[in-house]
């Protein structure tokens, strides 16, 4: 490699790094008290949805219990947090109580019956405000939307009220689900449940909010770029981006348009790892059976690899020392419980991945601009006009989304980089794919840092 770009790299890295570390300081100094949330009135609000719905089963519970005592939590909560931002709370507890009249004319076999065909009958669920409830807020983040309902279900939201389920509200996002914090001029920013000065990711950063904050039992996200991973590591619970094409992502905004509808994958978001399968089966529907959730993980038998970041990009932050050390006690912890040493993955293209991943986007030639996105597709919004105008307060549109706009104003898609990036897209996905196989898991940050400071990604 030519001597002067290891210079401008390893400089790169330096200003990277004194950036974080003075946004720490600064942010920190700024926004490092929390406020506190209230403690919980029921300790159902603890219980793993499906726990939930065999104790309704069981006659423990009734439907109405349950949707009410997570109604209460919202309510007592959300003025801290901000991460529901519509809701059908009366509608839910209407619907809980024609369950419990139901369960109460039925004799045991009978119900045992109604139970199997709706796995998840009488218990609460929630959803990002980008995915269609009927009668609910559908702005996805953009104040032009903001009186805007949906007047239909999406096909993850139908799939799971026929499996019982009753929706409850829907949640904040980042505008047009595209920035890690879920922050909009509809809506406003919503806040951590561990410390309100921070961050909950985006874009379905009100969803894993309102979960851990146990708020809901669980709840769907969907995901293009982290949308469902960074927010459920950074509010602490269990997320997963399921493989391309095996749920619908139908009934979402922005639409998804050519290769974005690859990328983009909507999945379970869970306060407990045992709801993430029973949950995906309903959101798979037909398509569950191409995921072998049935059979039998023998864990000696499945390799599993790690990498402890992407190996220094400078454009990003490097991995914070406190998820170095946890990744080291997992692994050990690990090995010890299964008698599995996983190995260190060499895939040397990571260190692309952020540049990747944005060229890859940038080169759906089907999808609009993003600032056509951001002017529903009715001309487009001149982003350097808006700044001026946020720099003053008057602007529609927040920081990050006019940043985006401005940038893809300097992407070309008909330069080498841009064709050497994506070459090396597919050479990556190659090589994941040789090392992984069909039993391969590989352990990765879902973030380099912990849930940063508002305002500070």
């Amino acid at each position: 490699m030519n001597v002067f770009l290891v210079i401008f790299i390893q400089a790169l890295k330096l200003i990277r790094l004194v950036i974080d570390k003075l946004s720490d300081v600064v942010y920190g100094w700024w926004l490092d008290e929390s406020e506190s949330l209230p403690p919980l009135k029921s300790p159902l609000l603890l219980d793993p949805a499906t726990d939930l719905v065999a104790k309704i089963a069981a006659g423990k519970l009734s439907s109405e219990q349950v949707v009410t005592a997570f109604i209460q939590r919202i309510k007592d909560v959300n003025g801290i947090l901000n991460c529901v931002v519509d809701e059908r709370f009366g509608e839910a507890i209407a619907e809980a109580k024609q369950i419990d009249q139901l369960l109460k004319t039925l004799s045991g076999e009978k119900k045992k019956q109604l139970f199997q065909q709706k796995p998840f009958l009488g218990v609460p669920f929630t959803t990002k405000d980008c995915i269609a409830v009927t009668g609910l807020s559908w702005t996805a983040g953009l104040l032009a939307r903001k009186d805007v309902k949906a007047t239909y279900d999406a096909p993850v939201v139908a799939a799971m009220r026929r499996a019982g389920a009753i929706p409850l509200a829907v949640t904040n996002v980042s505008e047009l689900c595209m920035w890690m914090e879920s922050s909009n001029t509809v809506y406003g920013r919503t806040s951590n449940p561990y410390h309100t000065g921070r961050t909950v990711g985006g874009s379905s950063g009100g969803e894993g909010c309102v979960i851990s904050s146990a708020g809901s039992p669980w709840g769907i996200g969907s995901d293009v770029g982290g949308s469902i991973r960074m927010p459920s590591f950074f509010n602490g619970i269990f997320g997963h981006k399921p493989s391309t094409g095996i749920v619908d992502n139908g009934g979402q905004l922005p639409l998804a348009h050519g290769d974005h509808n690859k990328f983009l994958v909507t999945g379970p978001m869970c306060r407990h790892a045992k709801d993430i399968i029973p949950m995906l089966r309903v959101l798979a529907e037909k398509k569950e059976s191409i995921l072998r959730l049935d059979e039998r993980v023998e864990m000696k038998k499945v390799k599993f690899y790690f990498m402890t970041s992407d190996g220094g990009f400078p454009l990003t932050s490097p991995i914070h020392k406190d998820l170095k050390i946890i990744q080291e006690k997992f692994l050990s912890s690990f090995e010890n419980s299964f008698g599995v040493k996983p190995k260190r993955a060499d895939l040397p293209q990571m260190y692309h991945s952020l540049m990747i991943w944005s060229n890859a986007m940038a080169s759906e030639k089907k999808a609009p601009p993003f600032c056509a996105e951001l002017a529903e597709l009715k001309g487009q919004i001149n982003p350097w006009l808006q700044f001026v105008k946020w720099c003053f307060g008057f602007s529609s549109h927040t920081l990050p989304a006019l940043g985006l706009g401005m940038l893809e104003k300097f992407v070309r898609t008909d330069t080498e980089m841009h064709m050497d990036f994506i070459k090396m897209g597919e050479r990556l996905r190659e090589e994941l794919n040789l090392l992984l196989g069909n039993d391969g898991v590989l352990i990765y940050p879902s973030h380099s840092t912990p849930a940063p400071y508002h305002g500070q990604p």
